[in-house]
């Protein structure tokens, strides 16, 4: 009995001292990039508009050529007509990292109000959305610099969303 409770806590020291190792190691620009994403998403969900923004260089444009200025008009007026946003970020492609630039394509299921609880009713996506993003790196943050997006169908999810999209929504 004493040899198999000395294994076990020799087992969890190894875990724990495993998982510091882990915790410590330095994040790369991918995983940098990575947790902008997310960080994006949240702002959304929370309805952050300058949080949003904040994520948006000051020579931002998108691809219809709207500004950082005109941009949070467009947030606002968006958050307005819509209760309990909900991102799910699928996959987030980094095609291209060269500090300061980063190209990266994220999909993402987006829902919202009423379509939300219709969504968990049905476990299916409702919207899901291609993002195209160039970014640069001002300091220790990463900023979007130019940014497209188009609705795109299940057919067109990148087979690791797909994975992603049936573990969020069980026997999808």
């Amino acid at each position: 009995m004493k040899s198999n409770s000395r294994r076990l806590t020799f087992f969890l020291c190894l875990a724990g001292i495993a998982g510091l190792i882990c915790a410590c190691r330095t994040k790369t620009e991918e995983d940098l990039v990575r947790d902008f994403v997310n960080r994006i998403a949240h702002q959304v969900e929370k309805k952050d508009v300058q949080g949003l923004l904040s994520s948006l260089s000051e020579d931002y444009k998108d691809f219809e050529g709207r500004t950082k200025e005109t941009t949070e008009a467009m947030v606002k007026d968006y958050f307005s007509h819509y209760k309990g946003i909900v991102v799910h970020v699928l996959s987030t492609r980094v095609d291209r990292i060269e500090a300061p630039r980063a190209m990266i394509q994220t999909e993402a299921a987006i829902s919202s109000g009423a379509a939300e609880v219709f969504r968990k009713l049905v476990r299916a996506s409702l919207d899901n959305y291609r993002f195209n993003f160039q970014l640069i790196k001002t300091g220790e943050s990463w900023q979007i610099q130019y940014a497209e997006w188009k609705y795109i169908s299940l057919d067109e999810l990148f087979p690791e969303s797909l994975t992603i999209l049936r573990k969020i929504f069980k026997d999808f």
